[in-house]
């Protein structure tokens, strides 16, 4: 028998239904933050000054000793790197009274592991982009495409660039780069997009089991997993820069193989957090802050290479 009309349904008793509010928040995921940690980092926590000086010594030639001769004296003007600390960033939230009462505790804790998330990226970044003079380089003028030979022209093919994925061949003349500059082969790390990461899980060279071999299940067959390339650990970072092409438009990766002495990051003051109760905005003031520097100290212990992002 079909219902009459008029019956109670959950349109007409919507007012007395409560709603419910986990306590729980679900936000963005987290980018992969990885060349932090993979740098020389100075800790300059407590101490004054806005600038690092780090000596920069020349390394001195044998001379051959002659019968009866004095000995040859070596003698340079030695040079220093200079690094400024100039990066102050902030994360700042006003919390007025009637949120703090009737909000759930989740409300506070997301902000302060977002402020905290915030300015590790925001750090993260910094250091990337100093890697653009990696080879004595200015603005990625010395990146090479993915073949390991051609270098990053951002006005190639009318403009869109010439950027081109990884291949096996340019894997090792990036090693090879490294190599020729007596970088030391421990320390050494990828840092590549999670599309490079695809491409190369194509390569069948890096995941064949005759070439990856198998230990403890790390075979990028079954779990996707790239161990390292050539003996040099490889990470996947999403937050690796995004660089230009000339037409404006053209977006295009750059990748990173570096030493851990290529790049610096000075640390004076570490994110922290501050809360200060504002009676004129009845409001809890939440700051956080961090300030530091660094930049390339190895110009050749590092070699950029550009990957498109498609």
């Amino acid at each position: 028998m079909a219902l009459g009309t008029n019956n109670v349904t959950l349109t007409t008793a919507a007012t007395f239904l409560p709603q419910m509010w986990s306590d729980e928040v679900t936000a963005a995921f987290k980018q992969n933050l990885v060349v932090a940690d993979l740098v020389t980092t100075m800790d300059h926590t407590g101490k004054k000054g806005a600038v690092i000086n780090i000596p920069k010594p020349t390394r001195g030639s044998p001379s051959a000793k002659a019968a009866s001769t004095q000995v040859t004296l070596i003698a340079a003007t030695e040079s220093t790197y200079s690094f400024t600390i100039d990066q102050h960033w902030e994360y700042s939230r006003l919390i007025e009274d009637i949120v703090s009462v009737q909000a759930l505790p989740s409300l506070r804790k997301f902000y302060t592991d977002d402020a905290g998330y915030a300015l590790a990226k925001k750090i993260d970044s910094f250091i990337q982009s100093k890697a653009a003079t990696f080879q004595s380089g200015t603005n990625y003028n010395q990146f090479l495409a993915g073949d390991g030979v051609t270098v990053w022209n951002p006005s190639a093919n009318t403009n869109t660039g010439n950027a081109a994925a990884l291949t096996d061949d340019g894997i090792r003349r990036l090693i090879q780069k490294l190599d020729d500059a007596d970088v030391p082969g421990r320390g050494r790390q990828f840092v590549i997009p999670p599309i490079e990461k695809r491409r190369l899980l194509g390569l069948a060279r890096f995941t064949e089991q005759a070439f990856t071999g198998e230990s403890a299940g790390g075979n990028p067959i079954r779990n996707g997993l790239i161990g390292d390339l050539y003996g040099v650990p490889v990470y996947v970072s999403s937050n690796v820069t995004k660089v230009l092409a000339t037409d404006g438009t053209t977006n295009n990766w750059a990748g990173l193989l570096f030493h851990q002495d290529a790049l610096v990051f000075i640390n004076q003051e570490s994110p922290r957090m501050q809360t200060q109760y504002k009676l004129e905005w009845l409001a809890d003031l939440m700051t956080a802050d961090t300030i530091f520097g660094g930049g390339v100290l190895r110009p050749e212990a590092g070699v950029g290479f550009m990957v498109p992002v498609v």
